[in-house]
């Protein structure tokens, strides 16, 4: 008894151990081939780690964080290469499937023997955003058959793509990226064709110059990238009958001919960018069939006709561009029901007729610019503007009354273009918007006092009320303490604004074609804008010597056409920046200095400058334009003027 229990016990122990070892050898995995250890050293030592950065994300702009990572000065002999950065090994068999080098610093040429191509166990490789110093991609990629997932975009490649690409029909997806690429016909209609497990193909930049595929067979396409790719030819339905197309871009093509095809139904495409192509025609009532339609993009096409009804029917839309095409007729009032848009860019057409009533109940509406068509009457008074708008652009339209004051207190404004229509009257309605950064009610009708109420915004760097007719107060107190940008040309003033003095971050005033008469005030030139860099005062009707300025950073000055005189002051060679110098069309007399050495443009005709050209004005390489007439010179032109 005694010997069969210990018998038994012993069986069961060694079960034990057996499961126990055949449990442990499924966790267990087999370690990296020393050959394609070796053979991944080997690409390693082809390359040389750039210490410039090549990928980067847009957090909080115009900052950027760089999110490359030399992944190959970790790779080492003493390390399983399965634990390498940027390589992925299979768990049974230890091959390296998966080779991720994107973003890697990597500089140098692959060899068209590289080691690389005898990974042949190969799935998935990733060599985006690296350098390879304008080499070819090499024929053996074709080599890796087993390849699921290739991206090579972004790594200046150049050339011909190898027709052995055509070899990797196991793709699911293909990213060549690449504006100095070709692509031949035949290999273009393989991949759309053959490859039938693919689902993205990204060839933006390649030169295909090759017409669309009318039959395309990879029906597992969901991601389709062509832009920019010389695409020619007529555009046909074969994308439209993808079953599970999700986004298509075919942008940048401008030998893409026809009228767009009818539009298949799909509750699948969510993105469809066909802009900057030669597509003409009218819009079909089919686009109402992309039920799932988040972004649509017909920007800079040849489209006529009327905005077909139907799209009110894309209720996911969130962004719509029709612009630059030559749409005409009324914009229909189409947008209830498209309540979540958020970007409406309509510009550039030949609609006329109101401003569409229903945009104002686009209540997530961020963007919106009917800029450039032939708009008429008012706008909506007695309604608010969508309170999520950022950008707002109604210029060159013929849009009249007053501007109603709900657009002046639209809490998240950040930019306001309403230049060249016909509004009348000036509010004084800002009081309430500190938001705002971009502001343009130039070539109107407006008139009245400047409103103090801009002086609430602060965040204001850029202010155009040129060809109005406003006066300013001498008594108003405004700082702008963002201000850059500064134009008030055509404006019937009639002295230098004294808010000026105020100002400190002024990079551009122009104040060119008022009334401003008499001496340029002291205050005025003895002003230190550090960052000033253009100054027009031309067309007005300055009298008295030019006196010295303190705008060292100074490059482009223009006081053409007043009534200036007596000798050029010696200040001007403290411009040392300057570029650009128009003083025609004064009373300036005598000598030319001799330090106006760095210009490029210099006019002093018509005045009354004297005696012999100074040869320093022979030896300005860098001139391009000069202007001398109608003065009082004597002598000959310098030599190098001759």
């Amino acid at each position: 008894m005694g010997i069969l229990f210990f018998f038994y016990s012993l069986v069961c122990f060694l079960l034990v151990i057996s499961e126990s070892f055949s449990s442990s050898s499924v966790m267990m995995h087999h370690v990296c081939s020393p050959t394609e250890a070796f053979a991944l050293l080997h690409f390693k030592q082809s390359f040389q780690i750039s210490n410039q950065p090549s990928c980067w994300v847009e957090i909080n702009l115009p900052d950027m964080t760089f999110v490359d990572i030399p992944k190959t000065k970790s790779w080492n002999e003493s390390r399983d290469c399965c634990s390498w950065d940027g390589v992925t090994c299979d768990m049974l068999t230890g091959h390296v499937i998966g080779l991720d080098l994107s973003c890697s610093l990597l500089n140098g040429t692959i060899h068209p023997n590289s080691s690389l191509f005898q990974l042949h166990h190969l799935q998935t490789l990733n060599l985006a955003r690296n350098d390879f110093y304008s080499s070819s991609i090499p024929h053996n990629i074709g080599r890796l058959t087993n390849l699921r997932h290739l991206n090579l975009s972004q790594s200046f490649f150049v050339g011909e793509i190898p027709t052995e690409i055509s070899y990797l029909s196991n793709l699911v997806s293909l990213e060549l990226n690449c504006y100095e690429c070709e692509l031949d016909e035949r290999t273009f209609e393989t991949i759309l064709q053959n490859f039938t497990n693919l689902e993205v193909v990204s060839l933006c930049g390649v030169n295909i110059s090759s017409s669309i595929p009318v039959n395309i067979s990879s029906f597992s396409l969901r991601y389709v990238d062509l832009r920019h790719t010389n695409l020619r030819g007529f555009i046909t339905e074969s994308f439209f009958l993808l079953p599970g197309l999700e986004r298509l871009y075919l942008s940048d093509n401008d030998l893409l001919k026809g009228v767009l095809p009818k539009i298949h139904p799909s509750n699948t495409l969510l993105e469809l960018d066909i802009s900057f192509t030669g597509i003409s025609g009218e819009l079909p009532d089919s686009i109402g069939t992309l039920s799932s339609l988040n972004i649509l993009n017909f920007l800079n096409n040849h489209f006529t006709g009327y905005i077909p009804s139907t799209i009110s029917k894309l209720k996911h839309l969130t962004s719509l561009d029709l612009s630059s095409n030559s749409f005409s007729g009324e914009i229909p009032d189409i947008f209830s029901n498209l309540q979540e848009l958020r970007f409406l860019y309509l510009h550039n057409n030949s609609f006329i007729g109101s401003f569409p009533s229903t945009i104002v109940s686009l209540t997530h509406l961020q963007d919106l610019d009917l800029s450039s068509n032939s708009l008429s009457g008012p706008l909506p008074n007695n309604v608010s503007m969508p309170q999520e708008l950022t950008k707002l652009d109604l210029s060159y339209n013929s849009l009249n009354g007053t501007i109603p004051s709900s657009v002046f207190s639209l809490p998240l404004l950040s930019s306001l273009s309403l230049q060249h229509n016909q509004f009348s009257g000036l509010a004084d309605e800002f009081k309430t918007n500190s938001t705002l950064d971009y502001l343009d009610l130039s070539h109107n009708q407006l008139s009245g006092s400047f409103p103090q109420s801009l002086a609430s915004l602060t965040n204001l760097s850029t202010l155009t009320l040129s060809s109005n007719n406003i006066t300013f107060d001498e008594g108003i107190h405004i700082t702008f303490p963002s201000l850059q940008d500064l134009h008030l040309s055509s404006c019937e003033l009639k002295d230098f604004p004294h808010f000026l003095r105020n100002v400190k971050t002024l990079t551009v005033l122009d104040i060119s074609n008022n009334k401003i008469r008499g001496q340029i005030p002291n205050w005025f030139s003895s002003i230190r804008w550090d960052y000033l860099y253009y100054l027009n005062l031309s067309h007005n009707s300055l009298t008295g010597h030019l006196q010295q300025f303190h705008f060292h950073n100074l490059r482009y000055l223009d006081l053409k056409f007043n009534s200036l005189q007596g000798p050029l002051s010696s200040s001007i060679c403290n411009m040392s920046d300057l570029k650009f110098l128009d003083l025609s069309l004064n009373n300036f007399s005598n000598l030319i200095p001799s330090c106006l050495g760095n210009l490029q443009f210099l006019d002093l005709s018509r005045n009354d400058f004297s005696n012999s050209i100074p040869s320093c004005l022979g030896s300005m390489s860098s001139l391009t334009v000069l202007d001398l007439r109608r003065n009082n010179f004597t002598g000959s032109l310098p030599p190098l003027c001759a």
